[in-house]
């Protein structure tokens, strides 16, 4: 399946930036969002010059205003074929033990979550007119697998999940599809705020190569890499104790920004 017009939320680093290049060639449009406005532009510049067309906007994902105004005007102009919802934020424990609080938790959940819900009700109606379409949440292997070390983020990556699912199912009928990514550790600027081991860590290069060959199987649940994936899927099974002892080698802390 060839997409034509592309929007992804997070392209300015890790894996926002690999797919953006992975689906830039002539013919393409693609719709680039992020934080960081000089990262943002350096990935617009790379999909440019492998000939696709780039449209960039600079904001967070909590502004709802300027999400839904930037999503329903690229539409307009180039009807999405495809929705990539990958922008995220992580918080959580520091490196003195404090762990994270009441105002940090709810800026987690309220970007994680209610921003890629957001993103997605701002295309979804046109889809379900059109018949057709792709939307992809990129949620984490931590919705699977809760980190005691990251409550909000694994909390707002679980609720992606199953919001996910459920509305796969909902508008399976309609023929659009949707699809959640759980990634295990990715290279990215988020990772490098991970101060802690990156079990089986793999490069955004080939987590992008991954995510698109599931987006053209229509796979409801893309998770990779392939053991930790299937460990957390298992990990339910097993014990409390046996799981902390499990994991108690890959404890983490956050960097401050």
């Amino acid at each position: 399946m060839a997409f034509q017009n592309i929007v992804i939320t997070g392209a300015s680093s890790g894996i926002g930036a690999a797919l953006a290049l992975h689906y830039a060639r002539p013919g393409v449009t693609l719709g680039l969002t992020g934080r960081d406005a000089g990262r943002l532009g350096g990935v617009a510049a790379k999909v440019q010059a492998a000939g696709a067309v780039a449209d960039e906007a600079v904001f967070d994902l909590r502004d709802r205003d300027a999400l839904t105004g930037f999503l329903a005007g690229f539409d307009v102009a180039h009807p999405i074929d495809l929705l990539i919802a990958n922008a995220g934020i992580l918080d959580g424990r520091r490196a003195d033990g404090t762990i994270e609080n009441a105002e940090g938790a709810r800026r987690v959940i309220e970007t994680n979550l209610l921003g890629t819900t957001d993103t997605l009700h701002a295309i979804l109606p046109a889809m379900r007119r059109r018949g057709r379409g792709h939307i992809v949440l990129v949620s984490s292997l931590a919705a699977l697998s809760p980190l005691a070390d990251a409550p909000a983020y694994s909390a707002s990556k679980a609720g992606l999940l199953s919001y996910g699912l459920a509305m796969r199912a909902a508008v399976a009928p309609e023929k659009v599809r949707i699809s959640v990514v759980c990634p295990g550790y990715v290279t990215s600027a988020m990772t490098e705020s991970h101060i802690g081991e990156h079990p089986l860590k793999m490069s955004a290069e080939r987590a992008a190569r991954l995510i698109a060959r599931g987006i053209v199987r229509n796979k409801p649940l893309i998770g990779f890499p392939l053991p930790l994936y299937l460990l957390s899927l298992i990990e339910p099974l097993f014990p409390e104790f046996v799981v902390r002892m499990a994991t108690k080698g890959i404890r983490f802390h956050v960097a401050p920004r």
